[in-house]
């Protein structure tokens, strides 16, 4: 079993100030794999101390050599890799494979893209030609506390600590207490790599603990954090009192509209895109819009495709799903799944229950139900597990009201081959995300949503921009640039 009850403070792996030991559960297994410890306000009070300390340097060091100490960042991970995403299948349970090939890379891809976006970067630019004295300088806004989740850990902290490490501001990273591993790795990186003392620090907590702790800390700037909406509420308010920058990237519930004109896959790379991860994705498309003319043969062939989809052990190779991260999940995927069954929702595919063969482990049938109606819980409600609800639509009017009526609004997905009809629906759905056809956002696209899928906007100059503050200059001297 892993060891590793330290916390990363001003460049330094430290005890904590009081002993909270912490048991990390492998979810293929049920069994503890590390033991962790749950930092104190005195940890909290000490990481932020650290980072408060470095500021002023840190914010003072040219953009040019931030970027390099981010380079290097990069070259330890690429010594590492596969620690990396060993770690990230036995914290929260992906599959080998996908560990290996889709949550790992997370890190690569987005350090690149950033420091792509961090070229084209102004932090003094011209205000305008109609006040050719005036100058907007793009500030670190201090230190910030990053909170991130279990579900795709390298991603949300990369998406977080990379750009603000670029625009100059100080860390506390406090990771998902249920996948540390893979950030304590992190943290190596980022001391091997000689990022200077203080300015990236790491404490592990829960939410009630630390995340509370930083999110009501009078010297912390700025919180971004990815999680539960009900985690973020609770944030916000903590941020009340210090009038602090709040960043959110919350839940999300995704309508995937399928018209008559969809491709051949369409159908099918929906239900496999819903149970990716295990169905852990914010951006997973769980709501299957179908119009009525296609209803029927789209729910036989997603009952078919569900029915194929393997659940193995996350050590094993292969394109099994994995199990979900933890019991309160589990029980939480499994009630909801009942919940579904007694509104009356038509079961086509999976079920409550482990699959078939299995005794032992967090494992989820990959479930389908079809007949669902968008006031329905399980229409409603982020499950995040593998369960897919297909709701039918007469027409394009009828399938924007349907997708837009959720209190989230995160990503959502069009498939049509009408290209006018694409860009209508692109512009009526109110999501942060819309991605049509199976084709990807490009590199430096913004990650976010609105209502309650929060607003933040990660990934790119916007990832960059978060972290920034806008000052006016009147009166500047070019003479002197």
């Amino acid at each position: 079993m892993i060891e590793n009850r330290n916390f990363y403070i001003n460049g330094a792996w430290v005890a904590p100030a009081k002993a909270r030991d912490h048991h990390v559960i492998d979810p293929s297994t049920e069994e503890a794999c590390a033991v962790i410890s749950l930092g104190d306000q005195a940890d909290t009070d000490a990481a932020v101390a650290a980072a408060s300390g470095a500021f002023p340097t840190w914010a003072a060091t040219p953009p040019a050599d931030r970027a390099e100490y981010v380079k290097g960042i990069l070259a330890q991970y690429e010594a590492r890799q596969e620690e990396m995403a060993q770690a990230i299948s036995q914290e929260m349970g992906a599959p080998i494979d996908l560990a290996r090939s889709s949550q790992a890379p997370c890190l690569p891809w987005h350090l690149s893209n950033f420091l792509k976006a961090f070229d084209h970067m102004e932090w003094i630019r011209p205000l305008g030609p109609h006040a050719p004295d005036d100058r907007i300088a793009m500030e670190p806004i201090g230190v910030v506390g990053l909170i991130t989740p279990w579900n795709w850990p390298m991603n949300q902290v990369t998406l977080k600590v990379i750009p603000a490490l670029l625009a100059g501001c100080t860390i506390v990273l406090k990771p998902s207490e249920e996948a540390p591993l893979s950030s304590l790795l992190f943290a190596e990186l980022v001391h091997d790599a000689g990022v200077p003392a203080g300015v990236f620090n790491l404490v592990n907590g829960d939410g009630a603990g630390v995340g509370s702790q930083l999110s009501s800390h009078e010297d912390v700037a700025m919180i971004s954090f990815t999680g539960s909406t009900r985690a973020g509420k609770a944030i916000s308010a903590a941020a009340v009192d210090t009038l602090k920058r709040v960043t959110l990237e919350l839940g999300g519930k995704g309508a995937n509209v399928i018209f008559a004109d969809a491709d051949e896959k369409a159908i099918k790379r929906g239900v496999l895109h819903c149970m990716n991860n295990s169905g852990q994705s914010c951006n997973a498309p769980t709501r299957m819009l179908v119009e009525q003319s296609i209803y029927d043969q789209a729910v036989e062939t997603a009952a078919e495709i569900a029915d194929k989809i393997t659940v193995g052990q996350a050590s094993d190779s292969g394109r099994h799903i994995g199990p979900v991260v933890n019991k309160t999940q589990w029980e939480k995927i499994q009630d909801m799944i009942e919940v579904g069954i007694k509104e009356g929702a038509r079961l086509v595919a999976g079920g409550p229950g482990l699959p078939e063969g299995m005794n032992k482990g967090y494992y989820v049938r990959p479930t389908i139900f079809a007949d669902v109606k968008n006031d329905m819980r399980i229409a409603r409600e982020e499950i995040f597990g593998p369960v897919l609800s297909i709701i039918p639509f007469k027409d394009e009017e009828d399938a924007v009201k349907i997708a837009n009526d959720t209190p989230y609004g995160l990503t959502n997905y069009v498939q049509t081959q009408d290209g006018a009809k694409r860009n209508r629906m692109a512009r009526a759905l109110r999501s942060g995300m819309v991605e049509m056809n199976g084709q990807a956002r490009g590199a430096g696209s913004p990650f976010g949503g609105m209502k309650m899928s929060g607003r933040a906007r990660e990934g790119g100059v916007w990832g960059i921009e978060e972290f920034l503050e806008a000052k006016a200059i009147s009166g500047w001297d070019t003479a002197a640039e």
